[in-house]
């Protein structure tokens, strides 16, 4: 009943669907303007729908310079276990690694690999296509909305959010699911653990010791978002384009970055990129527990408004909108992944 009464009473943690009620009849006059659902298709023309459905990660990544990510591979669902670790020996990919979907869902499915039985169980498992990535070696993560007008050489940073991860600290009397249940955030994150944890749970920690028990920045999966848009700079926006101007076609979508110390990243040193995300990306600082709902909806209307447009000049320059038929295509493909990757 607490933890009932805690989702209710916090907003970020509100069905999705819910949420987003005020701005689906946003969707439908844009969609109305533009003469079709799918106008997002335009919107980054170099990434697959745009980045809003179906879209392949590893393609995204194909179209980043190598530098600013990790290495990654591809390792098809189907195939034996002997060549995934044919595929892994061969890459420049170690041990441990980080799997995840090809076509992700809101961080499901997202699993640190220690070693290879880890990675047997989790092939095993999966029943879609997946990527091994190198874990990045820097403790701090942003998310970063990129915006750039087709017409524009520079873009801007419209959002930035940091994140702290799910970790606990002992003090060498309570046992990890203690201090799980210790806090309302983790606790919602119980069940999964458990599943995830087993036994390793009703160890006790030591004092001052922390544990971070899921290592990546996704509120879906625990982590506490904070609205970081006061530490936006021109230096850092140099970053940004820097970057994003090697990205062909890529006009609009969040960017999440691991890196060592602000000051470094500002002056574009010692960061990698975890993903970029397109068309579906969500201007994510508003999930800070201090916005309210009526914030939040104000974010995600600026943001929509913002693709309706670039999606509009990039139409007028040749790019296609999906036809419905296509569209729907693309959207029961993406329902059906989605099934998958939930029920991992």
């Amino acid at each position: 009943m607490k933890q009932f009464f805690y989702k209710l009473t916090n907003w970020e943690f509100w069905p999705f669907k819910i949420v987003y009620i005020p701005i689906y009849f946003l969707w439908a006059y844009y969609s109305l303007k533009a003469r079709s659902l799918f106008f997002f298709n335009a919107c980054n023309p170099s990434i697959k729908n745009g980045g809003f459905i179906n879209e392949s990660k590893k393609k995204i990544y194909n179209i980043i310079p190598q530098k600013y990510y990790p290495q990654t591979e591809i390792i098809k669902g189907q195939i034996s276990f002997e060549k995934v670790i044919a595929i892994v020996n061969k890459s420049n990919v170690k041990f441990p690694l980080i799997a995840k979907p090809d076509i992700g869902l809101r961080g499901s499915a997202v699993k640190k690999i220690k070693n290879l039985d880890d990675l047997l169980l989790y092939h095993s498992k999966a029943n879609f296509d997946y990527l091994v990535q190198d874990l990045i070696p820097y403790e701090n993560e942003v998310g970063i909305f990129y915006v750039r007008f087709p017409n524009e050489t520079k873009g801007k940073i419209t959002g930035i959010v940091a994140k702290e991860f799910l970790i606990v600290e002992g003090n060498g009397k309570a046992t990890i699911e203690k201090l799980v249940k210790q806090n309302p955030r983790f606790r919602i994150q119980l069940r999964s653990l458990k599943k995830e944890y087993g036994a390793k749970l009703k160890e006790i920690l030591p004092a001052g010791e922390k544990l971070n028990l899921v290592p990546f920045g996704n509120h879906a999966r625990g982590a506490k978002f904070i609205d970081a848009s006061y530490r936006n700079s021109e230096k850092l926006e140099n970053v940004l384009n820097e970057m994003c101007l090697q990205i062909e076609d890529f006009y609009f979508g969040r960017l999440d970055i691991m890196y060592n110390t602000w000051e470094e990243f500002e002056n574009g040193k010692n960061f990698q990129l975890v993903e970029l995300n397109g068309a579906a990306s969500e201007p994510t600082h508003i999930y800070d527990p201090k916005h309210s709902i009526f914030f939040a909806w104000k974010e995600l209307a600026r943001h929509i408004s913002y693709m309706f447009k670039i999606s509009i000049e990039n139409h007028n320059r040749g790019f296609q909108y999906l036809s419905h038929r296509e569209g729907m295509k693309e959207y029961r493909l993406h329902q059906e992944q989605s099934e998958k990757i939930v029920n991992f």
